[in-house]
């Protein structure tokens, strides 16, 4: 079984977490102001790296808080877990 890292609780299985999506995405600073395409961007368009990607989590099933966490999604090695409210490595 899988287990991730989380910053409070420690090492948990995979079961107890929801992904969040990459992190770093930021939302549009004049949300009233920005076209049609720049919110396609925000809402739609990731990376999808194959390998090495920053990526937001939630511990749904403990702590129920957010934070980042580097996985490579090629082999799914997961390192660098830090809370939402640092900044992201």
């Amino acid at each position: 079984m899988l287990r991730i890292p989380c910053p409070w609780c420690g090492l948990r299985d995979l079961t107890e977490f929801r992904f969040g999506g990459e992190a770093g995405v930021l939302r549009p600073l004049q949300p009233d102001q920005s076209s049609d395409e720049q919110w396609a961007d925000y809402l739609y368009y990731r990376n999808n790296l194959n390998g090495p990607q920053l990526e937001r989590w939630v511990h749904a099933y403990g702590c129920r808080q957010w934070f980042a966490l580097r996985r490579d999604t090629h082999s799914h090695a997961w390192s660098d877990a830090v809370p939402a409210s640092e900044k992201y490595p």
